[in-house]
Order: C-alpha cells, then sequence, then structure tokens
C-alpha cells in the first residue's frame, strides 16, 4: 500500500516428496493463494503476479529419492516476493 507502482512475482516452491507434476500444480495454488491474501489486504491484483515452480528450485540437496530430514524437506517449501520493477517509473 505504501508503493501503489510497486510491481511483485510471488513465487511458491515445494519439497520434491510428491510427483513433479503435483508438485508444480500445488506451488502454483500457493502462489494463487498469496496473491488473493494480499489482494483481500487491498493490493491490486494487477501488480502482483502468481508463479509456482514446484520443485525446481530447492534449497537443498533433497532431490527425487534423497533421504532427508522433515526440517530439510520444510526448507523448500516456502513462498518468497520477487520485485518486478516499478510501473511508469524507471531507474536513474
Amino acid at each position: 500500500k505504501e508503493n501503489p507502482t510497486l510491481r511483485i512475482e510471488l513465487s511458491s516452491h515445494t519439497d520434491s516428496r510428491g510427483s513433479d507434476y503435483y508438485n508444480m500444480l500445488l506451488s502454483q495454488a500457493r502462489a494463487v493463494s498469496a496473491v488473493a491474501y494480499l489482494k483481500r489486504r487491498g493490493i491490486a491484483a494487477g501488480r502482483m503476479v502468481a508463479k509456482g515452480y514446484g520443485e525446481t528450485r530447492l534449497l537443498n540437496k533433497c532431490g527425487n529419492g534423497v533421504p532427508c530430514s522433515e526440517a530439510e524437506h520444510q526448507l523448500n517449501r516456502r513462498t518468497e516476493i520477487r520485485i518486478l520493477g516499478l510501473d511508469g517509473k524507471t531507474d536513474k
């Protein structure tokens, strides 16, 4: 609300458990949910992009078939905010 021209991407990620396809769908649903949450709090939907990455951007070694602790899997389940730019403005 304080930066009404800021555009962002909400990118959601999963751990490697479950199929690659399921994780892509799950992460996209989580990203859409995060956008909806911010929209309900007064952020214009047009300023936000929801993007699910599934298990394609793991933060650790816990890929398919690699034994990992619950804490290691949890690290990969996240939603990140990336600044895409400012509408109508350029940095100089």
